[in-house]
């Protein structure tokens, strides 16, 4: 028997960016090993808001409708609630969708919700255990919980590691084409690699700025001692605290977090302080059971420098930490993996050369750096909002408090939680896998979006006479979109696909809509579901194709 196990991908973290990965990986039949030092996928409820650009990608694997199924029950709302007490007066609110009726309402929309699907609220805890079932489907997975990567040599033939169990009876050489750190904020594969921090950090705001106590507890009186109407997210403004919870069951767990001051000995706080800090948040004593709680630092915007050092990638919470406003930290994290995830198979399937894999940084780096952006002016809108001293005084003065805290409210939740152009506007214009056609997009603004299909974003969406998504006739791989009612010679690029074994589908849509939509006959979709390339015809065919796998010398910026 020997110790040493041999795979084409190692990947460090077994977090949703980890996952995600291991999904991607399997189904493209890619030899990987995850390690993760937990004893298991996440007990704590972590991230609590799945996107709807998220929620189209677990549909293009096909679990989009477990994932739905998963959190809260199907008919409890998922609002989003301001008060001045989780059980006072309520000051805003952003009434949305229920899990049930959000499949139904997704194809009613259209403008900047014209989507496949629309966001849903589930605590990242059950969304790791689905992404963890479909990964032990693939053969070519293997995912080791309790172990961790203790060390790793990037050789001129390859990554050298060494993965141990937690309890140090067990370790085991790991030979691999490639090493991803997936490994969370404090990512030991980050700083081996001595790769540093840049954006910025230390924030300090009334909300989401410093220190925070995170308690996953168990509250079953929450509802009914609650007058208010039910919601998904309850945030309380006043002058003495600020605060939200959210809940993970829709029954009696929850996940609360309040911000607390710089002299507050945080690290020392016991559960009879948590179970005070709850009291006062919800505005009466409330018997509560603690599951676990730990301090965490609100107002990060960081963005690691390089995302890639050779044959070693950064993805996640390694890459990118952010401030939870927008739930895009997340959200971020699996479009890391499944933009990387495609690259690396095609390269190691011989269908791209290496020089592929150096448009990982090229596309992801500026997106994270956008979306940490977003997610810091989500809580200096709502961090830096005062609250009145006099907000919650049964006087006249109270009364006009109230009113100028609603009118700002309801502005802000609408500017942190209607975010499509967050969403789906993230796009790759200057990477030099994308085939431009001279055209430009429409501005990125967070609560707008206008679809096009200009190379580089994600295609425009529409719904078919059968009740399909457009987004569902795509090929799993590369998808050669051609549209309208006339005849279009396509065998130029099957032919070339054919010759450099690229995984190519011809879809057809006549309908005058999507061409309309497109504007172009044809449109060459990526594996993550970005266009590629727009064009009349396909003379172009063998340079489209060798610069969209690669091909082409890749330009550093």
């Amino acid at each position: 028997m020997t110790n040493t196990q041999k795979v084409q991908v190692l990947i460090a973290g077994g977090g949703p960016c980890g996952l995600m990965l291991a999904n991607e990986l399997g189904r493209r039949h890619i030899s990987c090993l995850l390690v993760d030092a937990k004893s298991g996928t996440a007990f704590n409820p972590q991230a609590n808001a799945t996107q709807a650009r998220t929620m189209e990608h677990f549909r293009r694997l096909g679990f989009a409708h477990e994932i739905r199924s998963m959190g809260l029950p199907p008919d409890h709302p998922t609002d989003i609630a301001y008060l001045t007490r989780f059980g006072g007066t309520e000051l805003a609110r952003l009434r949305l969708p229920t899990a049930a009726a959000a499949p139904q309402a997704i194809k009613n929309m259209s403008g900047s919700w014209s989507a496949a699907e629309l966001p849903h609220r589930v605590s990242q805890k059950y969304v790791e255990v689905c992404l963890h079932r479909h990964a032990q489907q693939q053969a070519s997975v293997e995912m080791r919980y309790g172990w961790q990567l203790k060390q790793f040599t990037d050789t001129v033939d390859g990554i050298e590691a060494v993965v141990a169990s937690v309890d140090g009876q067990q370790s085991l050489q790991v030979k691999a084409d490639y090493l991803v750190g997936a490994d969370g904020a404090r990512s030991f594969v980050r700083n081996q690699l001595g790769i540093n921090w840049g954006g910025a950090t230390g924030f300090k705001r009334k909300f989401m700025g410093g220190k925070m106590l995170a308690v996953y507890l168990k509250a079953p009186d929450f509802y009914r001692l609650n007058a208010n109407d039910r919601a998904w997210m309850y945030v309380v403004v006043n002058p003495e605290l600020r605060a939200f919870i959210m809940s993970v069951d829709g029954v009696s767990e929850f996940a609360f977090h309040i911000q607390m001051g710089d002299d507050e000995a945080t690290e020392a706080l016991t559960e009879a302080d948590a179970r005070h800090w709850f009291s006062k948040a919800f505005g009466q004593h409330l018997d509560i059971e603690i599951l676990s709680m730990a301090t965490w630092m609100a107002g990060h915007a960081l963005v690691a420098e390089s995302f890639q050092q050779g044959r070693v990638f950064l993805g996640g919470d390694a890459a990118h930490l952010f401030t939870p406003t927008g739930g895009l930290g997340y959200n971020t994290a699996v479009e890391d993996a499944v933009n990387l995830s495609w690259k690396l198979a095609s390269v190691l399937k011989g269908q791209a050369p290496a020089s592929l894999l150096d448009s990982y940084h090229l596309e992801r780096h500026p997106l994270a750096v956008r979306n940490t952006g977003y997610a810091r002016q989500f809580a200096d809108s709502i961090g830096l909002f005062e609250a009145a001293p006099e907000l919650e005084d049964s006087t006249p003065e109270g009364d006009q408090a109230r009113a100028l805290a609603s009118d700002y409210l309801n502005g802000h939740v609408r500017r942190e939680f209607n975010i499509p152009g967050v969403t789906f506007g993230g796009r790759y214009d200057n990477s030099p896998i994308i085939v431009g056609d001279g055209t430009s997009a429409p501005p990125d603004t967070a609560n707008s979006y206008v679809a096009c299909a200009t190379p580089g974003g994600r295609p425009p969406h529409a719904w078919l006479a059968d009740g399909r998504s457009l987004f569902d006739t795509f090929h799993t791989e590369w998808t050669l979109l051609v549209l309208g009612p006339d005849a279009v010679e396509t065998s130029a690029y099957e032919r070339e696909a054919a010759l450099t074994g690229i995984d190519l589908k011809v879809v057809h849509q006549t309908g005058p809509e999507i061409l309309s939509l497109y504007e172009a006959p044809m449109v060459l979709i990526r594996p993550d579901q970005i266009v590629a390339w727009r064009g009349n015809d396909a003379s172009q065919a063998k340079a489209v194709l060798a610069q969209v796998v690669g091909q082409s010398e890749l330009t550093q910026t």
